[in-house]
């Protein structure tokens, strides 16, 4: 856990200026088992400072790779000294940001550490249950992933606080060989928020949805190819968080509407059926903490839920404080940096389809020829809103039931006009939160939705 070593550094905040003071550590680890073989162990730390000064909205950044009272010293001198400059040099003012409402955030939670040997010996054990239940597998892999975020946050005219945010997942891959002699191959991500002993202490736990696991690739091993065109389909929860991360978050991230994204025109218009409701939540949703929940961002903003898509109609955008300014919005949270010395971009926290009153066997029983694509391995899109994302699980749905398992297949369309067609939506939300989401620089993410009835263009063979 990071010391406190820079709120003394507040007495060094320049009159007239808006500063953040950020100390920021980074750790990773990695531990990876093909076939029981260890493959990878490998752990990672990085630390710094950084300082981001703002003058008549124009501002200056610095950060240095250390954490001392000097480092932090230097940092907010340089900042300071970088954005006074800039507005100096400025041909016309830019308007100063808004104050926002002071406050301090509770107490971290402690990123917990652990020996390294704790963690190969759960994964061995894993990797054990696997290759003596399921020894016909073509191939097995059991991979180990950690990453934290430890932050200590200072602002002159907004919140401070001292935030972490710990999870760690077990992957578990399984390999099999088709009818045809080509490999499939399936995963699951187990894990979350939280350290390794609030998600591994008992892996055990672990064995009825690996069990699940298998029994969907030994479907798949026998699947068939779907047949392409325009469909009726279930998308199913992960699915249906992934379309709405990528083919809808990012065309709403204020930044990317300023680029030209398709949701700028968009504003208080429909863009899809009256079922679909898409909120990004900061930390609280259902009653219960979202995957990976944020209570303050690296701008000083008290993480609060921006509405984006209400009952169809897009309400509005995911905003810095700059960008909240310039649409006249009020900024809930969303900037966030990496690495100490990046600077805070407009990204995702946990964004989610809110559930509707369907049951998902209402839905299937709905269908009389279509699909249920139940995960996705991968997905793309652009500001446009086109996406086409892979689909590494799905189900044939044939008069009202489930079918043929499907082979590898991919799903493509322009999101506002694929949520405009949906019409079911059921009452069970999925969470997913392993992935990272890349902009220019990572982050972690939670994503997730109800199964949604809807049409979309499928791949075929």
């Amino acid at each position: 856990m990071l010391q406190d070593i820079i709120s003394k550094e507040r007495d060094r905040f320049a009159e007239g200026v808006q500063t953040v003071l950020r100390g920021h550590e980074n750790r990773s680890r990695s531990v990876a088992l093909l076939k029981g073989n260890l493959v990878n162990n490998a752990r990672s730390e990085s630390r710094g400072i950084s300082a981001r000064v703002t003058k008549n909205g124009h501002y200056g950044f610095s950060s240095v790779a250390s954490y001392t009272e000097k480092d932090a010293e230097m940092v907010l001198r340089a900042a300071t000294e970088n954005a006074l400059f800039l507005d100096q040099r400025a041909k016309a003012p830019r308007k100063t940001y808004p104050a926002q409402i002071p406050g301090q955030i509770p107490a971290p939670r402690l990123i917990v550490d652990f020996e390294q040997k704790r963690i190969i010996d759960a994964c061995r054990t894993v990797d054990d249950y696997v290759a003596k239940k399921y020894p016909d597998l073509l191939s097995r892999r059991i991979i180990y992933r950690e990453d934290s975020q430890d932050k200590i946050i200072i602002s002159s005219d907004a919140s401070s606080g001292h935030v972490t945010y710990p999870r760690c997942y077990i992957y578990v891959f399984l390999t099999a060989e088709s009818l045809s002699g080509a490999p499939v191959e399936l995963f699951h991500a187990f894990g979350g928020f939280g350290s390794f002993e609030d998600n591994f202490a008992d892996v055990t736990k672990l064995y009825p949805v690996i069990d699940e696991l298998y029994r969907h690739l030994m479907d798949k091993r026998e699947g068939v190819y779907a047949e392409a065109g325009r469909k009726q389909v279930i998308l199913g929860g992960m699915m249906g968080g992934m379309l709405a991360h990528e083919a809808v978050g990012h065309t709403v991230e204020a930044d990317l509407v300023m680029g030209g994204s398709v949701a700028g025109p968009n504003l208080n218009k429909r863009v899809a059926s009256d079922l679909v409701t898409l909120i990004d939540y900061a930390h609280t949703a259902f009653g219960e903490t979202v995957p990976l929940p944020v209570y303050l961002d690296d701008e000083g903003t008290f993480a609060k839920d921006a509405m984006l898509i209400e009952n169809g109609i897009l309400k509005g955008y995911m905003n810095s404080r700059e960008s909240a300014q310039f649409f006249g919005m009020e900024p809930c949270g969303n900037a966030r940096a990496w690495e100490f010395n990046d600077e805070p971009l407009i990204r995702m926290r946990n964004t989610c389809i809110l559930p509707g009153t369907s049951t998902l066997d209402e839905m299937i029983a709905s269908i009389e020829d279509g699909y249920y694509l139940i995960d996705t391995s991968n997905g793309q899109a652009d500001v446009t809103g086109e996406f086409m994302f892979g689909v590494s699980l799905g189900y044939e749905i044939k008069k009202g039931k489930l079918g043929h398992a499907l082979l590898d297949t991919t799903v493509s369309g322009i999101a506002f006009d694929m949520l405009k067609t949906v019409d079911m939506v059921s009452n069970q939300v999925q969470w997913e939160s392993s992935g990272f989401c890349g902009k220019k620089q990572p982050m972690p993410v939670g994503m997730g939705g109800p199964d949604m009835r809807c049409y979309i263009t499928i791949g075929g063979r």
